[in-house]
């Protein structure tokens, strides 16, 4: 459950704006996408964590993403592919059957966002923050600018985990 959680809060914030909400254009989310830093306000296993697999996400009609990832299962790649529905209110997409609220906002620096993610693992109430960009190296600049969004939201920027990004499971973007 917890990483069907990580991955939904991974790529439910990296999606299209509806243009007849915002008035902004579509954001072209198409493509890979990388975990570059996070923090919890609860405690998660660092393990889960060490290493980051790209996303790919795929906007589909009406504004509803499909994302695929691959996970690490008893040492074999497992592909998972989920569909999230946009809702009505700007920034937030749902999973069928989860809880989870994901609220974005677009980092200062280009191609990344930041994420606010709330949901339960467990039938315990998390939140978690997350850098994701487009790219898998490393930006300062980004982190930077995540580390103090982390402050200003009330978290601990010295509980912030950055994974190993890694390429162990194949993943078509196409």
């Amino acid at each position: 459950m917890r990483a069907l959680f990580l991955m939904v809060s991974l790529v439910a914030a990296l999606q299209a704006h509806d243009p007849s909400v915002s008035g902004e254009e579509t954001l072209d989310v198409s493509g890979k996408w990388y975990l570059k830093a996070m923090t919890s306000d609860q405690e998660v296993s660092r393990k889960e964590l060490e290493v980051a697999h790209a996303i790919a996400l795929k906007v589909l009609e009406g504004g509803d993403l499909e994302a695929k990832t691959t996970v690490v299962v008893n040492g074999q790649c497992r592909e998972m592919t989920l569909v999230l529905q946009k809702t009505k209110e700007p920034g937030k997409y749902v999973s069928s059957g989860l809880k989870d609220a994901i609220h974005f906002t677009q980092s200062r620096v280009q191609d990344h966002y930041v994420l606010d993610c709330e949901g339960e693992i467990h039938g315990e109430k998390i939140r978690m923050m997350k850098l994701m960009g487009r790219d898998p190296e490393e930006n300062r600049e980004a982190l930077e600018d995540f580390k103090n969004a982390v402050e200003a939201r009330g978290f601990d920027p010295e509980k912030i985990v950055i994974p190993t990004q890694t390429e162990a499971c194949s993943l078509d973007t196409a």
